[in-house]
């Protein structure tokens, strides 16, 4: 089974080596790992292309020509995961936010779904302490009120960002429809997820403060996230309520056995 992690990137230099080295060497047969770096002025670009040297067979890089959003960074790198034989897609971030080690058991859950997220609320999940309380009511209320009750989403941590995704269910999306390019593409994936009818399943984690650099979510990027999660749940109204997988496909392993 080929496993490709996909990692966007921007001014990640410092963090980047320390992830792929953790992500190598983790008990994963067949795991890959891409970097969709855009245009990085710190060069990032440049430090993945030294790891990709060192590890030719298993790093690769994406170079996108500028800050082009996080939305199309994640589509590009679907594509290009899914044109080279990718039987299941990760997703997560590069600053270590989201915990390599945590991998493993992603994938164990997608034995019997078609769509893992790493959960911060949901039993046993947990935010970094360091949070202030009112960075954490605002991702909770983004959450537990706000998407759930605009788009009647059922996953709890609908802005999650570390995914595990069966290569059936990325194929199912008609990517070209999906126009979200900030934090507010986690919640638009999960809105078509669900309206698919994909099988969903939130394990928690301990999402960790990122250990080098600055946050890169400003407050004009929460405020487009907040009102674009009405535009999502009117582009996507025509999307079949629990059309699924096509028979041959829903419920199937991928093409290499879990």
């Amino acid at each position: 089974m080929r496993t490709t992690v996909v990692v966007p990137t921007y001014n990640e230099a410092e963090n980047l080596p320390a992830l792929v080295q953790a992500l190598l060497a983790l008990p994963v047969e067949d795991l890959h790992v891409l970097v969709v770096d855009d245009a990085s002025p710190d060069g990032t670009g440049q430090v993945a292309d030294a790891l990709s040297r060192q590890e030719p067979q298993r790093v690769e890089v994406l170079h996108r020509p500028g800050k082009m959003g996080l939305g199309t960074a994640y589509i590009a790198g679907f594509r290009q995961a899914l044109a080279a034989g990718a039987d299941v897609i990760i997703q997560m971030d590069a600053d270590f936010s989201h915990s390599p080690t945590d991998i493993p058991r992603l994938l164990e859950a997608l034995a019997t779904c078609d769509v893992v997220v790493g959960s911060r609320y949901v039993a046993g999940g947990r935010l970094d302490e360091r949070w202030s309380w009112w960075r954490f009511l605002l991702s909770w209320w983004a959450n537990a009120v706000y998407a759930r009750l605009i788009l009647g989403l059922k996953v709890r941590d609908a802005t999650a960002g570390f995914k595990a995704w069966r290569r059936s269910a990325l194929e199912a999306i008609d990517l070209d429809a999906i126009h979200s390019n900030g934090y507010v593409f986690q919640v638009e994936m999960a809105y078509v997820a669900q309206r698919l009818g994909l099988r969903v399943q939130e394990i928690p984690i301990y999402f960790e403060d990122r250990r080098i650099g600055r946050s890169k979510m400003s407050v004009p990027i929460k405020l487009e996230a907040a009102w674009r999660v009405w535009d999502i749940r009117r582009r996507h109204r025509e999307v079949s309520l629990g059309r699924g997988l096509p028979a041959s496909k829903a419920g199937s392993a991928p093409s290499r056995s879990l």
